[in-house]
Order: C-alpha cells, then structure tokens, then sequence
C-alpha cells in the first residue's frame, strides 16, 4: 500500500509501549486510529484522551465500521496477539493488509536516515538519550522509544517530517531484523528470550545479522563486551575504562555522575549525567558518540546530556522523603538486576536495601534460575511476588520459591501482590527497590501513596 493511500490505521494490541508509538505517529500525521487491546491502562486512557478508539473486548462488533472496509486501512498487531484472536482472524480470513510491528516500523526506517539502538540491555534508556540529545538541533528528531520518557511523558518524539529517526530495535521475536539502519548501536548481548533463540550462540548470530544490516557507509557503535560477542563488520567500541570510547576522571557530583568522555585525541569534559548508575554512564557514552558524529557541538551535547531526566520504571526515584526512599526499575534479568544493586550501594551506601522482585514469563525464570538467586542476594532483604505470565502458561515447578530455594541470603520470602504493602508496613523498610518487568508498576504507586502521606506528616 501507499503512503498516501493509507486512511485508517488499526492496532491490535494498542496498549504495548511500541504499538502505542506507532499509533500516536500516525494520529500525527492525519491518519484515522482505532485499536483493541486486552485491559484498560493509564497508557490506554492518555491515547484515548489523545482520541484515539480503544475497546477491551475481543469482539469484532466493536470495531469501528469505517476501520472494515479494505481499502486504505492497515491492521498493525504484535506477536503477543494470539493467532486464535477473533479480530485478528476477521482481518486475515477478509485479505487485509495486515503486518506486525516490527514490519511497520522497518518501512519507516527505509524513508528516513535511521539510528537504531539494539541490546539486551540498556537500549530504551540509550535510545532516549539520543533522542533528547538530538532534539535539541533545527529540526528536531523522530524517536520512538520502548518507554515513557520523563522529559517528554511520552514514547514519541515527532520531529521535522524530515528529521532522522531513533528507533529501539526489539531482538524479541527477531524483530530487529526488519530495520534499515544507518547508525547501528548495541549496547549489550546477553543471553536472553531463551524460549525464542533455544542458547546465546543463535542471539549472538540474531545480532551479526541485525548489524550487518547496516547501509554500506553507515556507522556501527557497539559496547566493548557486546563487540567480543559477534564477529561482523568493523565497529567502534566504547566501554567505561576499555574501548575506543572510554568515560575518564568519572566521579559522582551532587548526585550525578561527571565524566570526561574521550574517544582518541577528542575529549569532551565535565558531562553531568544526573540519571545514577554506571550503567547509565555506558549509556551516556553511546549517546555523546552518536550526537558528536551527527554533528552536535560539544557545548549543545553538555547542556542537554545535563538536562536528560531519563525515561520512566528505569532508576526511578519514586519517593524520596528522608527516611523513606523507593527506587522502581524495570530491570528483569540477572545482569540488569546486578548492575542496579551495585549503582544503589554507591549512591545509598548507608541504606538497608530492600527488594521487591516479580519475575517475568516462566521461561525466563527457569532459564536463569540460578542467575536470579545470585544477583538478588545482593540485597539486605528480598521479597519475591508471584511469577507475571505474559503470554505464558505455567511451567511445572517453575514458581518464585524454585527461587527462593536456589538464594543464600536468609532474609527472603515469597508473598501475594494483596500482602505486599501490608508486608513494607512491618519490615518499615529504608530503601524499597521495586524491580520487574510485569505489572509491578501497579504496586508501586500503592507503595508511594503510602510512604509519601507518612514522610511528608513527619517533615
């Protein structure tokens, strides 16, 4: 189909963080938008104040007329959306045109100079740090980001119709490989989505084959550990001490992290990066590289890399009323759950930490059961809630005792989402780290409703 024969856009799964994205951009561009999804949310409710369509039933009745007829409308769906699906078998059994995600967004790519960020790890916060970066030259950028950006509230910045793209390219599902990039960035390779890739050698292949997708005189950034993972095309590496970018005289400031940014003979001094975390410092490497080589003066990068607030569920400080402190992240695998906890010990050295932790998908637990135990004993106090299914079905003896049995620390249990505040209510716990990558958010605003009133009544 056309660009400009395009009319009417449907999305079946409306509500994820990069459908959504995509819904808004062509809201912005005139297009008629209506979507299914399966459960209201604050992200459904903000795309409806936006006007867009939304219902919660899988029920084709509720699909707007102007939505069936054939010509010039796109069903968009995800993968998450089972084939059994009545709405998506309406569209398909009536020959729409009808593509996921992931081939969407790879059309757009074709039509704009694309920088994609891809990673394990570590990719929607880069990715919104190139954005804001960006943002701040003539004409602006078009980012679509796998998070609510705190600068912008939103998962969508809409540039020049012109402007490059970001775009957070999902190794989900192989999804990646429908990018055109010309600016490739990978922040990380780990051993992840085990039930798709079956081991850590065919991720490792996935993502030769996503950066091999390069433009022949495009550019390819990766980290020094995700370099060693794949052997491909030539790349600059960048890391915290070894790379080719590297992050010296790093200290911590006033609550931020002040690094010199050096990349051979080219330094850019005194970069505030007030989002904590050396991961987040790696991060910030990836993006001053990106902004420099797209043309970005030293003292633009200095001043917006200063006013980057980060992006929502990652490192989030959510309450911070003296006694009381709660960090949320969106941190669900062992590697990102080690790196926060060594980046809380630094900032919050004198804090008791206690952690609140729901697994995602009970494939990934049973695949890093031991992972989880390891990382997670690194807390003072560990209290894991049910397993969030997502699209799964159980897995027998896969639940959050398999590991609880696995930990060292003693200072550990397992309770019901229901118990939760009542269990802060009696540890009356310092520092609450709430991690997971399911609906934990849900709990956290109870958590913060309740911590909040108590502190403010003291102070």
């Amino acid at each position: 189909m056309k660009k400009d024969d395009l009319h009417s856009v449907y999305f079946i799964g409306i509500g994820g963080i990069g459908m959504s994205a995509l819904a808004r951009w062509f809201v912005a561009r005139g297009k008629k938008v209506a979507g299914y999804d399966i459960g209201e949310t604050e992200l459904t409710k903000v795309l409806v104040s936006e006007g867009i369509d939304i219902h919660y039933e899988d029920d084709i009745s509720l699909i707007p007329n102007n939505f069936k007829g054939q010509t010039g409308t796109l069903i968009v769906y995800t993968p998450a959306i089972p084939e059994k699906h009545s709405e998506l078998k309406f569209f398909a059994e009536n020959n729409f045109n009808l593509q996921k995600r992931a081939e969407v967004l790879g059309g757009l790519t074709k039509d704009h100079y694309t920088i994609a960020i891809a990673g394990t790890h570590g990719k929607t916060t880069t990715s919104s740090m190139v954005a804001h970066l960006l943002n701040g030259q003539t004409g602006g950028v078009n980012a679509f980001v796998g998070g609510i950006m705190t600068n912008y509230d939103t998962n969508l910045i809409l540039g020049d119709e012109d402007a490059p793209i970001v775009v957070e390219a999902d190794e989900f599902d192989r999804s990646f490989l429908h990018i055109h990039p010309n600016y490739t960035v990978v922040t990380s390779i780990d051993a992840d989505h085990l039930d798709i890739y079956g081991n850590e050698d065919e991720i490792s292949k996935s993502f030769l084959e996503f950066v091999e997708r390069t433009a022949p005189k495009g550019r390819i950034l990766m980290s020094s550990e995700a370099g060693l993972k794949i052997f491909g095309p030539a790349y600059i590496s960048y890391d915290i001490r070894l790379g080719d970018i590297v992050a010296e005289s790093l200290r911590i400031v006033d609550g931020a992290f002040v690094f010199t940014y050096r990349k051979g003979k080219i330094k850019i001094t005194d970069l505030f990066l007030y989002v904590p975390g050396y991961h987040n410092v790696l991060n910030a490497l990836a993006a001053v590289t990106v902004a420099f080589e797209m043309g970005m003066s030293d003292k633009l990068i200095r001043t917006r890399l200063k006013t980057y607030k980060g992006v929502k569920r990652r490192f989030e400080f959510v309450v911070r009323f003296g006694k009381t402190v709660v960090i949320d992240d969106y941190a669900h695998h062992p590697t990102e759950i080690a790196a926060i906890l060594r980046s809380v010990r630094v900032l919050c050295k004198k804090r008791h930490i206690t952690v609140v932790f729901q697994p995602h998908l009970f494939t990934r637990t049973r695949d890093f059961l031991e992972g989880f135990a390891d990382s997670l004993d690194a807390a003072d106090d560990i209290i894991l809630l049910p397993i969030y299914p997502a699209r799964e079905k159980p897995i027998r003896n896969i639940t959050s005792e398999s590991i609880l049995e696995k930990m060292e620390n003693e200072n550990k249990m397992v309770c019901e989402k229901s118990e939760l505040l009542d269990v802060l209510k009696e540890k009356k716990p310092d520092l609450i780290l709430t991690l997971g990558a399911g609906d934990i958010d849900k709990e956290v605003t109870k958590i913060a409703e309740f911590f909040k009133p108590v502190e403010s009544e003291e102070n």
